[in-house]
């Protein structure tokens, strides 16, 4: 079999908070393929987001293995995994993280500020990239002068602004409407069938029509599906006892 473009073997993550300690990963294994749409299902804080930062190079894992392509992730410094994060991830997250003083064009052209990119250059790429979500006549308006799938939109573009081979994103539906999380998820499909290895965590089930491999995990820990979905009843008959007692 060939080698998978991602690879996380005994991952563990532990925080203090507080003085409390709080298990986010309990030893989870993950292979990705390249060119793979992979859907990670999980309710909140089931370790899902954790996963996605430390496959980002976002975080670092307490216990554990992550290799992408050649790279160990666990095993470099600070500065590879800058270039890593640089050069290979594109990120979108579900509260867009624009910068609200700058304008959409300029929003997108930011990462390629940091790979040394001429001014020209990316701001000719980044309307481009704009043009291709759909939103070269808005390239000129600042997030406030943006609806909520405008401005994901924008986060998309952004995230292809270095030509990264793997996108992450995190609750990219979150705050979105139905229409416009729907669109959001055709966008990322759009990508993984350009070639891209798409990851994306989230608890809404739509996005899983669009998946070549889906993942649940509960408290840390990859499940079943079946196992997963009890999890979920069993969730919503406390919740549906809970009313019954008020």
């Amino acid at each position: 079999m060939p080698t998978p473009f991602a690879r996380m073997t005994g991952l563990f993550k532990t925080y203090n908070l507080g003085g409390a300690t709080i298990q986010a990963l309990n030893g989870v294994d993950m292979d990705i393929e390249a060119g793979s749409f992979s859907v990670i299902m999980g309710p909140s804080g089931s370790g899902k987001s954790t996963l996605l930062h430390l496959l980002g190079g976002l975080d670092r894992p307490t216990n554990g293995r992550i290799e992408v392509g050649a790279q160990m992730l666990d095993k470099l410094d600070e500065n590879a995994l800058a270039i890593y994060r640089r050069k290979t991830v594109g990120f979108i997250f579900q509260s867009f993280n624009l910068l609200p003083t700058m304008t959409a064009v300029d929003n997108v052209a930011l990462p390629m500020r940091f790979a040394r990119v001429s001014r020209r250059e990316r701001h000719e790429q980044a309307l481009k990239l704009l043009d291709k979500v759909g939103l070269a006549d808005r390239a000129y308006h600042k997030p406030t002068q943006l609806s909520g799938g405008q401005q994901q939109r924008v986060a998309v573009a952004r995230s292809l602004a270095n030509d990264p081979q793997l996108i992450l994103a995190d609750e990219p539906t979150g705050n979105l409407d139905l229409s416009s999380g729907a669109s959001i998820m055709r966008l990322l499909s759009e990508l993984h069938k350009s070639g891209r290895t798409v990851v994306v965590v989230t608890h809404d089930a739509r996005m899983t029509r669009y998946a070549t491999q889906t993942v649940h995990i509960i408290d840390g820990q990859v499940v079943t599906e079946a196992e997963y979905e009890a999890v979920l009843a069993s969730l919503d008959e406390e919740m549906g006892e809970e009313e019954e007692e008020q």
